[in-house]
C-alpha cells in the first residue's frame, strides 16, 4: 500500500493519499489545499503511476474540500461524500468559505456515501462509518489497522460543536458508540494534528471522560 500524509491549506488540514501498488488505483481523502497543494498531489500520482479513482471528503467544510474542483478538472476521479453533507459542496455559506474572504464551491458529488459502504482500490478496502456531530454527514474511514477520523476525533481532542448544524451530543455518541468500539491498536489519522491510537484516546483524551 502507498500512503502519504500532506498538510494543506491555511488551517493545516491533513490530506491523505492512499493507493494500491498492484492495481495502481488511488484515492485522496480531504484535499483541503488549493493550486500549489493540488499540484503536489498530482505530481505524487504521476511519480507513482497512480490513477486517481476517488476524491473522498470526510465532511463538507471548506478546509477539507477546497481542492476538489482542481482535482476533478485534472483527473477522472469520482467525488464521494455522505449524502447529508452533499449540499455543503456547492453552498459557500454552508461550507463556510464565505467567511474566509474567498468563496469556494466544489463540484457536486458523484456518489453519496452511507454507513457500511465500501470503497475499493485494488486489494484495499475502505469502510465508511457515519459519525455525525461535527457535521450531520461526517464520516470516518477504516482501512486495515487505520481509521481516518476527519474532524470527529483528534489526538487529545474532538471536533468543534459550536458551529451551525452541529451537535455535541451526536459527536459524543458517534465517538463512544462507533470509534471507541474499535480495537485499541487502531491507528487514528485525524483531519488535523498528529496521529494517535484508539487506545491512547480512550485512556487520555480529556473530552471523552464524561
Amino acid at each position: 500500500m502507498f500512503f502519504k500524509r500532506l498538510v494543506v491549506g491555511m488551517l493545516e488540514t491533513n490530506c491523505y493519499l492512499i493507493g494500491s501498488k498492484s492495481s495502481k488505483e488511488a484515492a485522496v481523502i480531504d484535499p483541503g489545499g488549493e493550486e500549489e497543494e493540488v499540484n503536489l498531489i498530482l505530481n505524487l500520482l504521476q511519480e507513482n503511476n497512480f490513477d486517481l479513482k476517488y476524491i473522498i471528503n470526510t465532511h463538507g467544510h471548506i478546509d477539507h474540500i477546497a481542492g476538489n474542483k482542481a482535482l476533478k478538472a485534472k483527473t477522472k476521479a469520482l467525488l464521494l461524500i455522505h449524502k447529508l453533507d452533499a449540499h455543503m459542496l456547492i453552498d459557500t455559506n454552508k461550507n463556510f468559505s464565505i467567511f474566509t474572504g474567498k468563496e469556494i464551491c466544489s463540484p457536486p458529488a458523484d456518489r453519496f456515501l452511507e454507513e457500511g459502504d465500501e470503497i475499493i482500490l485494488g486489494s484495499l478496502k475502505l469502510t465508511v462509518i457515519h459519525t455525525p456531530g461535527h457535521t450531520s454527514g461526517g464520516i470516518c474511514l477504516i482501512l486495515n489497522n487505520i481509521v481516518f477520523t476527519g474532524d470527529t476525533l483528534f489526538a487529545g481532542g474532538v471536533g468543534r460543536t459550536d458551529l451551525p448544524g452541529v451537535s455535541y451530543q451526536d459527536l459524543q455518541k458517534s465517538i463512544k458508540e462507533k470509534l471507541l468500539k474499535l480495537s485499541d491498536d487502531k491507528v487514528v489519522y485525524p483531519g488535523h494534528g498528529p496521529s494517535s491510537t484508539i487506545g491512547g484516546e480512550r485512556r487520555t483524551n480529556p473530552y471523552l471522560k464524561n
